[in-house]
């Protein structure tokens, strides 16, 4: 029998399904903002499809994004209600409440990530806010090697553990966004000591092709993907209106997926964008049914 820790799936997407407001860049703190209701309920649906592990609602409360997006004067308060928000959901319940690290322009584009010292002191600013009042990190979508060993040695200050997630060329190259081979971006990061490394809001095929190279790493590995047909139409400042949700992704499907990350002996398995409930649900019962035990990420 082995120990998955069980994350959460994509938060920001299924906020913006739920809610009744057009989209905008900062659309999931844009709704928590307005009506915090809607992602209470997320992560309760979360919680009760079997997540050990939930995720702050602050992937885009960045002080570069919501300075550029007008709302620089609430990025104290989208942590803070971030935080009330998700300690509420996770009352009586059995969960670890993960920090959210970034990229702190834009999503998948690395020519507009900051440099390594600009990054680290945007994220030192960001980890502030969190680290009290959160068992982890989930460092995000890092889609260049500079932006995650920024992103990195900023939450590794806070004491807490700390996880990587890196997104890849959907093209099967086993690169990161940005070129960069995911070996070296592996070498740069382990000897910065991360509690584990996953692969993230990439098509499943591109990670469980990828997922051998994590395996002989010597560090804890996963995978959580996204659901979209492509990211390519999606540029800073832009929203997800621009991009497709696969329809042959189901929860049957994806969970096949995430099985053969489990075969490949991952340990960390949840969901990113456009992967919900659901998804989240099914899998967390085909890892029971296969004999697997479903933790958190203590």
């Amino acid at each position: 029998m082995t120990k998955i820790a069980l994350l959460d799936g994509g938060l920001g997407q299924e906020i913006s399904k739920r809610s009744t407001k057009d989209t905008h860049p900062l659309w999931s703190i844009k709704v928590m903002l307005d009506t915090p209701d809607v992602v209470s309920d997320v992560h309760r649906d979360f919680i009760e499809a079997g997540a050990k592990v939930i995720c702050l609602n602050t992937y885009a409360a960045t002080p570069t994004r919501m300075e550029r997006d007008g709302y620089g004067d609430r990025f104290e308060d989208a942590h803070r209600i971030a935080i009330q928000l998700a300690k509420s959901a996770a009352e009586d319940a059995d969960v670890q409440i993960a920090g959210c690290l970034p990229p702190l322009v834009a999503s998948y584009v690395s020519d507009v990530s900051k440099n390594y010292d600009d990054s680290l002191a945007e994220y030192r600013r960001v980890v502030d806010q969190q680290k009290d009042s959160v068992d982890l990190f989930l460092i995000e979508t890092m889609s260049n090697i500079a932006e995650a060993s920024a992103a990195l040695d900023a939450a590794r200050e806070s004491g807490k553990p700390v996880y990587v997630g890196l997104t890849l060329s959907d093209d099967l190259s086993d690169t990161l966004r940005s070129g960069e081979r995911l070996e070296d971006a592996i070498a740069a990061l382990i000897p910065k000591k991360p509690d584990g490394i996953m692969l993230n809001c990439s098509i499943p095929e591109a990670i469980t092709k990828a997922m051998p190279k994590l395996a002989g790493a010597g560090v804890r590995f996963g995978g959580y993907a996204n659901g979209f047909t492509s990211i390519d139409t999606l540029m800073p400042g832009g929203t997800v209106d621009s991009l497709d949700a696969r329809k042959d992704l189901t929860p049957e499907a994806y969970a096949d997926f995430a099985l053969q990350w489990v075969d490949a002996g991952a340990t960390i398995i949840g969901g990113c964008c456009e992967v919900g409930p659901a998804h989240i649900k099914y899998l967390a019962d085909r890892l029971s049914e296969q004999g697997h035990s479903i933790t958190d990420l203590g």
